[in-house]
């Protein structure tokens, strides 16, 4: 047995560079990972296309912030075409839930005529952002809420955006991988620095 998932482990997991995933093979047991190299979006680098941006401008999207937490995760959790099981146990939505509701846990999301098709949640700590997971059941939804996150994070005065591992899509976004002795060196900094992740909403 593990010791539980508590908000003050999570958060001093994360501030140590950790991040938990469950194991579906295993009776979904928790595991800790801190990957060498590590994936980040640098804030001012997100690839923006030109279809991209002209869906943003249209504002296809109804986005929101914070409003389904929960709904969220469970989503980003439903099987995929490729990918047939989820690392995002029962454990960790009740544990990433009751980091939402202490303010330290976010997502935004996309609604199209009223229904969520896109979003993503991470967790926000002094200046770093720890993205976790994102879906999308309309084309470029998960995009768009990208696009969010990084304006808002800007706004607030963050300086680190973590997305623990890289891929192709999110190499195309502009996803970059850097040595773990330099990511916890940016996470130090990063936590030192007291961003506001409502600063966007305070502008609006």
């Amino acid at each position: 047995m593990h010791p539980p998932l508590t908000t003050d482990l999570l958060l001093s997991a994360y501030c140590s560079g950790l991040f938990p995933m469950a194991e579906p093979d295993d009776d979904d047991r928790i595991s800790w990972y801190a990957p060498d190299p590590r994936a980040i979006l640098p804030l001012d680098g997100l690839h923006v296309s030109k279809s991209l941006a002209r869906t943003i401008q249209k504002g296809k999207f109804d986005i929101r912030v914070d409003a389904a937490f929960e709904r969220v995760m469970r989503m980003c959790a439903e099987p995929s075409d490729d990918r047939k099981t989820t690392w995002i146990s029962e454990e960790l939505v009740e544990a990433y839930t009751n980091l939402h509701e202490r303010g330290f846990a976010h997502s935004v999301e996309c609604r199209l005529d009223k229904e969520l098709v896109g979003g993503l949640y991470g967790v926000a700590i002094g200046g770093a952002f720890f993205g976790e997971s994102m879906f999308s059941r309309v084309r470029d939804a998960s995009k768009v809420a990208l696009a969010h996150l990084v304006d808002r994070l800007r706004n607030g005065g963050f300086v680190l955006l973590d997305t623990q591992m890289n891929t192709p899509h999110l190499a195309r976004l502009g996803v970059v991988v850097i040595s773990r002795c330099e990511y916890e060196s940016r996470l130090a900094r990063a936590l030192k620095i007291s961003a506001k992740w409502d600063a966007l909403d305070r502008v609006a």
